[in-house]
């Protein structure tokens, strides 16, 4: 069978949902959900099927949702998922084929950004992703980790292990304001709920808050627990953090580092930047693990894109940008912190659209891009310029997998 000979469009019924679904699970070989209903994980209208035949054989979804971007706007956002072609179909440029059509689909509903999480880090540059946020994991040791003075003491925190619902904390995740955050939408929700209902370890959950409104929440289950009373170490693992303010993350940080029967408090996730360091007497009693990518970002309208983002300084920089997906990206942006227009003026810089979506949020200087061969540079001092520019408070992260 060639690649002429497969189709690409909407999987629309139910039943082509399902199969879509289980493509995708029998294509990353390593997920054991095999019988979930995928009409509840999924939004009608954007999975999208490649048929060889009446045969689904690959598969690449996405949901409606929105990212923060330098400044605190919430920009339209694509949360593409669920791309998978069967083992006997790859090779085919089919995964080239729905990616397109994704692609060009995200831009008919007007959604400016899309992003993913890459199940192999060497596939979607060549689509225009870019690696726009990092990630890194931490351990805490409790037996040495003491909380400094100066800590702002946080409000009440409350455990909701029984009485938790999506509604409650979905209701204080969609507060989230720091850069590289994204919605979560509801089969997201549905999702991480079986999960956990799944696991035969317990999940707790302690919800913080603040004067009485709920600002931040935490997640986390205990690792080993056949062996957990003649463990020589007893690990808690937090999968979920979410705080919304210092005073959130220092009551939740109070509850985790105080915990009974613990020696060591693993995060699966935080921001390279994540002040938990800073905040103990002992720093050695924080270990982070290494950086790993996190975000894979893809501009899917670029002007809207940078006119969504504050830039800094008073300085401009003339951008050439490259796009062979989506052509309508290419030409020059002028860029200043006033605003960001087109123009027919002679580039500073000339890039990719895969390379300025690793810049586009703060996280990649581009001064390292143009040191690695990534940047085309036609004014010695546009890549200073470009750096003030595009710097940002803080590391992006989003925090959510999906």
């Amino acid at each position: 069978m060639s690649r002429a000979d497969i189709r690409i469009r909407q999987l629309v019924t139910p039943d082509e949902v399902g199969a879509g679904f289980r493509v995708f699970l029998r294509a990353m070989v390593g997920l054991p959900f095999r019988d979930l209903d995928a009409t509840e994980l999924t939004e009608p209208g954007r999975y999208l099927g490649a048929l060889d035949g009446q045969e689904i054989v690959g598969g690449a979804d996405s949901y409606t949702s929105w990212l923060v971007v330098p400044g605190g706007a919430r920009v339209p956002h694509a949360a593409v998922t669920h791309i998978g072609v069967l083992p006997t179909h790859r090779r085919r440029g089919i995964v080239r084929d729905l990616i397109s059509r994704q692609l060009r689909d995200v831009a008919a509903r007007g959604e400016a950004v899309a992003s993913l999480r890459a199940s192999e880090a060497v596939i979607y540059e060549r689509f225009g992703y870019g690696v726009a946020t990092s990630a890194q994991s931490a351990r805490v040791n409790l037996r040495r980790a003491t909380l400094r003075a100066e800590v702002p003491p946080g409000g009440n925190v409350r455990l909701a292990d029984r009485s938790v619902t999506s509604e409650l904390l979905d209701g204080i995740y969609r507060q989230a304001a720091w850069t590289g955050a994204i919605h979560r939408p509801d089969g997201w929700w549905r999702l991480a709920q079986i999960l956990r209902d799944a696991d035969s370890t317990t999940h707790y959950v302690v919800v913080h808050s603040t004067d009485g409104t709920d600002d931040g929440y935490a997640i986390y289950r205990p690792e080993n627990t056949g062996d957990w009373f003649t463990s020589p170490e007893k690990v808690v693992t937090v999968t979920d953090f979410v705080a919304l303010n210092d005073g959130a993350r220092a009551g939740l940080w109070r509850h985790l580092l105080a915990l009974d029967l613990v020696d060591v408090v693993a995060f699966d996730s935080l921001p390279l930047d994540d002040v938990l360091p800073l905040a103990v007497v002992d720093r050695r009693s924080v270990t982070l693990g290494p950086a790993h990518d996190e975000t894979w970002l893809r501009l899917i309208d670029v002007e809207a894109a940078l006119r969504a983002r504050t830039f800094a300084g008073e300085e401009t920089v003339v951008l050439e940008v490259r796009d062979a997906l989506l052509p309508t990206n290419d030409g020059r942006y002028e860029i200043g912190s006033k605003a960001v227009s087109r123009t027919d003026a002679a580039p500073d810089l000339t890039v990719d659209v895969a390379t300025l979506a690793a810049a586009y949020l703060g996280g990649t200087r581009w001064r390292h891009l143009a040191a690695a061969g990534r940047v085309v540079t036609h004014s010695t001092e546009a890549v200073r310029r470009a750096d003030a520019l595009f710097a940002a408070d803080s590391q992006p992260y989003a925090g959510t997998v999906f």
